[in-house]
């Protein structure tokens, strides 16, 4: 029996895994976690096979999460999940250390089949996924201007092109004002833009984040 835990700070988004994944006859979901700080606790009591983890987590984002994991607990097989355009976003968690990658999007089309995959040991991209990503290296060798940034300077990055405010990312991820305004001069200067309109519309153009994420 594979022995999952659930890491997802929408409780509907946790309901509906459970369900999908209790459907099954090998699977079982063990426990769940809403931020990245409750997924370390929890593994420090719950044994399981599978950590399915959203990228975007409150307390410890999970990149945070992958870090850890990547360093002390390596064992783990780590499947992410994220709402954020796949070839962007897919690079960055396998070189983090997670064993796969789903676009919320497709979660009944792929999420069993990458369960199973991950957990006899291979790594899971989607078919569609894995020629997206073979194109883009084809046809890309410029390091693009997101590519500069760090794992959390470019989570802030997309949460403020994105349209939230100063307060809620700094609330989201438990830091101060004060910090995500660091950020936010970091990522400007790394990417050679001048306001947050102009990063919305890189983010918007590059695929990034969703039009109905400007608000």
């Amino acid at each position: 029996m594979i022995k999952v835990i659930i890491a997802d700070d929408h409780p509907i988004v946790r309901e509906g895994l459970k369900q999908f994944i209790s459907n099954t006859s090998d699977m079982i979901v063990v426990d769940e976690a809403s931020t990245g700080q409750e997924v370390l606790d929890k593994l420090k009591i719950v044994l399981c096979d599978i950590l399915i983890l959203d990228i975007n987590m409150p307390v410890k984002d999970g990149f945070e999460v992958l870090h850890y994991l990547k360093n002390n607990h390596s064992d783990l097989k780590v499947l992410v999940l994220s709402i954020h355009s796949e070839t962007q976003v897919a690079t960055r968690v396998l070189s983090s250390g997670a064993h796969g990658f789903i676009n919320k999007e497709s979660i009944k089309d792929d999420l069993l089949t990458a369960i199973r995959t991950v957990y006899s040991g291979g790594k899971y991209l989607s078919p569609l996924l894995a020629e997206k990503l073979i194109d883009l290296l084809e046809k890309n060798s410029i390091i693009l201007l997101h590519e500069r940034l760090s794992n959390r300077e470019f989570q802030i990055f997309c949460m403020i092109a994105s349209g939230h405010p100063q307060k809620q990312i700094a609330e989201t991820l438990s830091i101060s004002i004060k910090t995500v305004r660091t950020h936010k001069d970091r990522i400007l200067k790394k990417m050679n833009i001048k306001n947050e309109v102009e990063l919305a519309h890189y983010a918007l153009t590059h695929k990034l984040i969703e039009p109905a994420g400007i608000g």
